[in-house]
């Protein structure tokens, strides 16, 4: 989303640890999430080259940041791209915070060789899927497949920012 930060709202964001933003309709500082409950911890943030903008990464909670109940005020295809970033702080979260009976705790339990031999059955199975022709099988192997990479790099000390780096380094290589 796209708001306005001035001085007392950006003290107010490095106290509270949430977004807060200046409304210049209402002229009053505007907490995000305090009535919708959509709320936004933040996760880091740094300016740009010039520091007159601010980029802000949240985790975001609740319906998503547009007042229509979107993910995001740019519409909702940016959400398909932040799923990842979603799945691997839910990872994190695991880590941090034990929850009985979860998959990935199990997986953070046994190691690193466990959830490199899940990736290679994973793989298998997209193989198989995707000779078999099966679009929604396919995305379901796949989705198994990446979600067992998200886990091998979390305990590889890989952030989603490194892989997506990567991948820009050589779209623009083959350009």
């Amino acid at each position: 989303m796209l708001a306005y930060v001035n001085q007392e709202s950006y003290d107010h964001m490095l106290e509270h640890g949430e977004t807060c933003f200046w409304s210049r309709s209402r002229n009053e500082l505007w907490h995000k999430g305090k009535t919708s409950g959509n709320v936004q911890k933040i996760k880091g943030m740094c300016f740009d080259c010039d520091a007159d903008a601010l980029l802000i990464l949240v985790e975001q909670t609740g319906a998503g940041a547009c007042h229509t109940g979107s993910y995001s005020c740019f519409g909702d295809a940016l959400a398909e791209f932040s799923v990842i970033d979603e799945v691997y702080s839910q990872i994190m979260d695991r880590h941090e915070n034990p929850k009985e009976k979860s998959y990935t705790n199990y997986l953070l339990e046994k190691g690193i060789d466990k959830a490199l031999k899940k990736i290679g059955e994973e793989a298998a199975e997209t193989i198989i899927a995707a000779k078999n022709g099966n679009k929604i099988e396919l995305a379901e192997e796949i989705s198994d497949l990446a979600y067992h990479l998200l886990v091998v790099m979390f305990m590889s000390g890989v952030l989603p920012r490194d892989v997506r780096a990567k991948l820009s380094g050589r779209q623009r290589a083959a350009q």
